[in-house]
């Protein structure tokens, strides 16, 4: 699992990097442009809405939604992905945080119609993903919603059989979704969905009750 320092000196390559891996349908970025486009088209549901994004990286989707006038804040933890992003989107709150650590109190006081996290989360053992879920539901509005968008599995057999296809370059430190436990553990807290785009990617949708 990179670091902060090993995001930083990915900043500048991460894009076509991923690009590359994405194009030919390959673990772990397989479907990562409709991934991304499936949350823009939610988020557009609602005009000029405001948007947190947690670990927005070079804010690839965070910048479509900029220049179609949502309002945006943002946390990650790469220096260097946010001097990228900032430039983009010079009006946007972009803050410097590790989200492991909650979110910073820029944010405690605000509303989201929609909180965004794309290829994230992972980065989260698979209780802290529960525990950060429930922490983040007080901050949408009425109506939000969170999208999280990332390398995703319906069980955990999924997950295990694409390992088991992929295990040369599998990531042991980084921990995927596996919906079917997520929606257990939440299933009295919240709604949750799961809508699957590849052999290892989804977006799970997450507002609530």
């Amino acid at each position: 699992m990179l670091n902060k320092q090993g995001f930083d000196l990915w900043a500048n390559d991460y894009d076509q990097t991923v690009q590359v891996n994405a194009e030919n349908d390959l673990y772990p970025f397989a479907g990562y442009k409709t991934i991304l486009n499936t949350i823009f088209n939610e988020v557009m549901q609602k005009k000029k809405s405001t948007v947190l994004d947690i670990g927005f990286g070079t804010g690839i989707l965070t910048t479509k939604l900029y220049e179609h006038g949502h309002r945006l804040d943002g946390v990650d933890f790469s220096t260097q992905m946010i001097a990228i992003a900032q430039a983009k989107m010079p009006n946007a709150q972009l803050i410097e945080w590790d989200f492991t650590n909650d979110l910073p109190s820029n944010v405690h006081s605000k509303k989201y119609d929609s909180i965004v996290s794309t290829y994230a989360l992972h980065h989260l053992t698979d209780r802290e993903k529960i525990s950060f879920i429930q922490y983040l539901l007080p901050f949408l509005s009425e109506t939000g919603k969170i999208f999280i968008g990332d390398i995703a599995f319906l069980t955990r057999d999924d997950l295990d059989l694409c390992r088991e296809k992929n295990i040369s370059y599998w990531d042991d430190d980084e921990f995927y979704f596996a919906f079917n436990e997520l929606y257990s553990a939440l299933k009295d807290v919240c709604l949750c969905e799961f809508h699957p785009i590849s052999h290892c990617g989804a977006v799970i949708i997450i507002s609530n009750k």
